[in-house]
């Protein structure tokens, strides 16, 4: 039954995060609060390892989750639920895409996707932000992680505005991460 539940909660994360694994965020936080199957502080990290690890972001994570929940079969029924739609769809769309093409309707439905997009992405850089950056001690505010900031902020400017700009993005990720240590240490 979990396989199931599996596949069906993630085939729902699957159709309707339009964008890519960022916009997969807003809904895997919906489902860890409904389900219980992982937390706020569980999900940071597996948006972390996601995004430093080869592979689509939501498909990492869908991963992860049916793992730590059902082991290997949970891990294959996620992922095999989060991408099921996509695959549906692009097949429909393959089908109909050079009927289509050239009609106003459906270049104005594209044009309203990347609004909502745009929309689901920014709502999940405003999450990781708040749980990368803050921390939970019970109060109504959660407190400032104010070595995280600076570290967010000294990675930021090393990679807009210094020569190290031009460094391939897996050295600041192993940078910060070596940071990690050192500071929670």
């Amino acid at each position: 039954m979990i396989l199931l539940r599996l596949f069906f909660e993630f085939c729902k994360v699957g159709l309707f995060s339009v964008g890519g694994g960022l916009a997969t965020i807003p809904f895997l936080t919906d489902l860890g609060n409904r389900t219980g199957w992982f937390n706020h502080s569980q999900l940071a990290d597996m948006i972390a390892v996601s995004e430093s690890t080869p592979g689509p972001m939501g498909v990492n994570m869908a991963t992860y989750v049916g793992f730590s929940t059902a082991g290997i079969p949970g891990g294959i029924c996620a992922t095999l639920g989060l991408v099921f739609p996509s695959v549906i769809i692009i097949l429909i769309i393959a089908g109909f895409l050079q009927k289509f093409r050239e009609s106003k309707l459906v270049d104005s439905v594209f044009y309203g996707l990347r609004a909502a997009s745009v929309a689901l992405i920014t709502s999940a850089m405003l999450q990781v932000a708040r749980i990368a950056l803050t921390r939970d001690v019970g109060a109504a505010l959660p407190e400032i992680h104010w070595i995280a900031v600076i570290l967010a902020v000294v990675v930021f400017v090393l990679i807009k505005y210094s020569p190290l700009k031009k460094l391939h993005p897996i050295c600041f990720i192993a940078a910060a991460a070596v940071a990690g240590i050192v500071l929670q240490m």
